[in-house]
Formats: C-alpha cells, structure tokens, sequence
C-alpha cells in the first residue's frame, strides 16, 4: 500500500446533479471509457445499494489514480450516488429514472522520502523551498494534469447526461443566423 506525505487539494467538492431518465451501465461505461483515455488505474473504495420503497439508492466511491513520476502521482475521488431510481420506459425503450449527484476530488500525492532518501535536513530544505520560493517545473505540472483530467472526464459525464434530456429545443442554423445578422445590419438603427 502506498502512502504520501504530501496530499494537495486541487479540485474540491465539485459536484455534477443530474434528475431524470438515464442508463446506468452507459454512465458507467463513460466513467471507465474516460478514465482509460487519460491513463488512470481504476480503483473502487466502496459499493452500497439500499433498496427503499421509493427505489435503489446507489453509492459508489471511485479512487482513480495515475503515476506521474515514481514519487508522486495524481488521484481522482469521485463519490457517486444514484438516489430514487426505478425502472421506467421511454419511446419504447428502457431506462433508469432517478437522481444522481456525483463529487469530485482532485488530490496530487508527492511522497520524497524515496527520492530525497530520507535526510531530515534535505528534506525540510526542499520543502520550504518548494512552499515558499519556487516550485520546480515538473511539479508545478502535476496540478494542471490532474485538473485538466477532471474536468475531462466531468464534460464526459455531463454529455452524456445531456444527451438524455428531451430533443424539442428548436435548432438553429448557422445560415439562418448569418441571415438574420445580415438583415439587422441592414436596418437603421432608431
């Protein structure tokens, strides 16, 4: 098991609620596509389901992690919870219609012990360096990665999830817009 003596926060508690109808093993699906794309290890904490009266109640934690050096690496915590969901049909076909709210953490793990050898004396110097007068480059980087995957795999789900809400809002064309801007151009203005 690892352990790091460094946790940094970078994304925290950003949440993504979603009612309505939905495939619960297309989310999944997404999840682990997205995940795979940005070379994560996928990692599953805990799994709880709750029959109740008014449906499932699902909760899912996911500690997704990649290494990015041999002494840090990043993490993705991602709580999931399916709330009140029952089996529903919908033009003809089958989905799961409840509530889902899924959390995002975004933590960089460092851990110098391996790469400093454990001399008390380095180590602090680094450390205070590293905290107050300059981050070193590749470590600097460690925070864009992760965040940038995060919100990669957040767009994913949300996608997804939008592609299930109803289909009547009205398209509008580009030539239709380039028509109407060119009218209002025409038009003097009062």
């Amino acid at each position: 098991m690892d352990h790091y003596l460094q946790k940094d926060l970078v994304i925290n508690n950003r949440e993504l609620i979603y009612k309505g109808i939905f495939k619960h093993k297309e989310l999944f699906n997404i999840i682990n596509k997205s995940l795979e794309e940005k070379g994560y290890h996928k990692q599953e904490k805990k799994t709880e389901e709750l029959v109740t009266e008014l449906g499932k109640k699902t909760f899912v934690e996911l500690r997704p992690y990649k290494y990015i050096t041999a002494y840090g690496k990043v993490l993705i915590k991602m709580k999931i919870m399916l709330n009140k969901v029952t089996e529903t049909t919908h033009d003809g076909k089958k989905f799961q219609q409840g509530d889902i709210s899924i959390v995002f953490d975004a933590w960089v793990l460092t851990d110098y012990e391996a790469r400093w050898g454990m001399k008390p004396f380095v180590y602090f110097l680094k450390g205070l360096i590293h905290q107050y007068i300059y981050k070193w480059p590749l470590e600097t980087g460690f925070h864009g990665i992760v965040a940038g995957d995060t919100a990669f795999v957040y767009a994913q789900i949300k996608k997804l999830l939008r592609s299930y809400s109803p289909k009547d809002r009205k398209f509008v064309s580009e030539s239709d817009v380039m028509k109407e801007m060119a009218e209002m151009i025409k038009q003097p203005s009062s």
